[in-house]
């Protein structure tokens, strides 16, 4: 888990003082793992809440303390708060402002006095070998990687099936998701944190400033759309690309990409239809169904094709 410095700053841009609340250690069965995070900001009488540390009663408690709180708690989950997990959860409380927000370029690292011996091997280790450490305690000091998405998605087409897959997915902390139609009135009224969106008369002449290691799901309203979009994804190249679509819609799709100059190895990277076949062909089914082969890619690095193949 790292820290999400984008959602925190839209919400301190919209909410003023926002308390953080991380995960910073844990002993036997927890419901999260250290570096989960919720934020909390006061609201009316009350207060608002994004982001989950799991188990209800330790978040109701979290929450309703935030703005009592500064620094670390210990909370055993059992006898205090009635939980089954029988482990502690040690929690982290912050309030940021705007002006108060973690650099972007460093591993979040933070505590009283002067920074620890071994905080600061961690950190220079780290930066030798180009990789985030892991979020972790070191007494009265925690340390936390800041979020850099590492995966581009690119989702063409805002239908209901587009907006499924963009619910579904853009919680996700690792994707950077980039959402693509042919008008601005395709898309909702309000997007996500932290999703692109790109109204284009010509989505296909945009697949060109896509990063060719990006991975694309084409879903548009128009088969005449997804066509020039597959071909313009062949050209362009990509880590993955899945069409929404029958496998009689890919049987059409993969001649004329061939008549198109393509040739089959190119073609076949094209993953038609997305989805499981047996979760249904409700939007929500199909995108969970798509959510759940990113999730499996991601397992599978350097393999650039889903196992699983069914009609969408």
């Amino acid at each position: 888990m790292s820290l999400d410095l984008d959602t925190l700053r839209a919400a301190c841009v919209r909410h003023g003082t926002v308390a953080r609340v991380v995960v910073a250690a844990t002993a036997g069965s927890t419901p999260r793992e250290v570096g989960a995070a919720m934020l909390v900001w006061r609201e009316g009488t009350g207060f608002g809440q994004s982001g989950t540390i799991g188990g209800g009663a330790l978040e109701l408690e979290a929450a309703q303390r935030a703005f009592d709180r500064n620094g670390f708690t210990r909370h055993p989950l059992g006898p205090d708060l009635g939980q089954c997990c029988g482990g502690a959860v040690t929690l982290l409380t912050e309030r940021f402002t705007a002006d108060t927000l973690p650099v972007n370029d460093t591993p979040f690292a933070r505590g009283p006095g002067a920074m620890p011996l071994e905080v600061a091997r961690l950190l220079d280790h780290a930066r030798a070998r180009g990789l985030a450490p892991d979020p972790k305690r070191f007494g009265d000091w925690m340390v936390e990687p800041i979020l850099r998405p590492a995966r581009d998605l690119w989702i063409w087409g805002a239908g209901h099936v587009g907006r499924a897959l963009v619910a579904t997915l853009a919680p996700l902390p690792d994707l950077r998701i980039t959402w693509v139609d042919t008008a601005p009135e395709r898309f909702p009224p309000e997007v996500m944190q932290g999703v692109t969106t790109i109204p284009t008369a010509a989505p296909a002449h945009l697949m060109a400033h896509a990063p060719r290691d990006a991975e694309h799901l084409i879903l548009t309203y128009s088969h005449a759309i997804d066509f020039a979009l597959c071909n313009a994804a062949i050209t362009r190249g990509f880590k993955f690309c899945g069409l929404i679509g029958s496998d009689t819609k890919w049987a059409r799709f993969s001649r004329r990409l061939r008549a198109s100059g393509h040739d089959d190895a190119a073609i076949s990277r094209i993953c038609c239809p997305i989805g499981q076949k047996d979760l249904g062909k409700h939007p929500q089914a199909i995108a969970i169904g798509v959510a759940t082969q990113l999730l499996e890619m991601k397992k599978r690095q350097g393999q650039h094709s889903w196992t699983t193949r069914s009609s969408a």
